[in-house]
């Protein structure tokens, strides 16, 4: 694995899936998924990045200017090993705190139903895990049923509400790699 603390950031910048490859993105990575504007060596889906990846990055560069690099618990671009085209994006919503941190993801929308999303989902799971962090928590959108599927799957349960807003939670009592 790679250690702890400092260490163990600098060596998680890239995952592997079995159909996944997330990349730990850096901010010249970030401010051109920001701006739509793919460089030299980026190959992105068709309708990649879509809205909610931008608004995923902003707020990770934002994270970023004030607080420094953010890695393990940035944000990953999710690109498919098979094409090698990027296709949504997964993150960890700021750095944990008592023990507990937040996730959230998205996904292009040609690249949704695929099971994606629940891949990823599992990945920076054992990230977490890795870390030796106690819970996860998620929410989504009353209306976004099959977001609400994707958590459910990876083993979070619903805990609540807020607004329009549902919350989940996974308690990381056991090896990540136990829940797939």
């Amino acid at each position: 694995m790679g250690g702890v603390g400092g260490c163990f950031a600098v060596a998680v910048t890239d995952i592997e899936t079995q159909r996944l490859h997330l990349h730990a993105i850096d901010t010249a990575e970030g401010e051109r998924i920001v701006a739509r504007r793919a460089g030299a060596g980026d190959t992105w889906a068709d309708d990649y990045p879509f809205d909610g990846d931008v608004m995923g990055i902003t707020a990770f560069l934002r994270a970023t200017a004030a607080h420094g690099d953010q890695r393990p618990f940035g944000h990953y671009q999710i690109t498919r090993a098979a094409d090698g085209q990027a296709i949504g994006g997964i993150g960890f919503k700021g750095q944990p705190a008592d023990g507990s941190v937040e996730v959230g993801y998205g996904l292009s929308p040609s690249a949704r139903g695929n099971g994606y999303a629940a891949e990823a989902l599992a990945a920076l799971l054992t990230v977490a895990a890795g870390q030796g962090l106690d819970r996860v928590v998620a929410d989504t959108t009353a209306d976004n049923v099959a977001s609400q599927r994707t958590l459910e799957r990876a083993g979070f349960r619903q805990t609540g509400t807020d607004g329009d807003h549902y919350l989940y939670e996974l308690l990381l009592d056991a090896p990540a790699d136990t829940r797939h």
